[in-house]
């Protein structure tokens, strides 16, 4: 039986740099990258006692799991500028527009900095 690979050896190389950057940011929000050898790497979330994991995707290419952290994390840093009601129904690009031009810049800086860092 031949092995077969799912990821390349530089797409894990490259994931393993995203996940390690990431995991410092994650580190107590229920959020784990895992490697999981020749079939990529595995983003887990949502943990609950009873049940595991209540969201699990597998990844095999950098800039995708970039994304979906980068995602993540913009998400969880949107939901702390939340200041009215109203707020609380928007959608990313909403709420991004509604911050002053300062918090919009530092969340851009933000991005480029993870990007930076992951050498993507």
């Amino acid at each position: 039986m031949r092995k077969q690979a799912f990821i390349t050896e530089e797409e894990s190389r490259k994931c393993r740099k995203v996940a390690e950057v990431f995991t410092q940011v994650y580190e107590n929000d229920g959020t784990a990258v895992l490697d999981a050898g020749r079939y990529g790497f595995v983003k887990l979330q949502y943990y609950n006692i009873h049940n595991g994991f209540d969201c699990v995707t597998t990844y095999t290419d950098s800039r995708e799991l970039f994304n979906s952290l980068w995602e993540d994390w913009l998400y969880i840093n949107l939901l702390k500028q939340i200041e009215t009601p109203e707020m609380e129904n928007m959608g990313y690009n909403e709420i991004i527009r509604r911050l002053p031009q300062e918090k919009q810049a530092e969340l851009l800086e933000r991005k480029e900095y993870f990007l930076q860092k992951c050498s993507i």
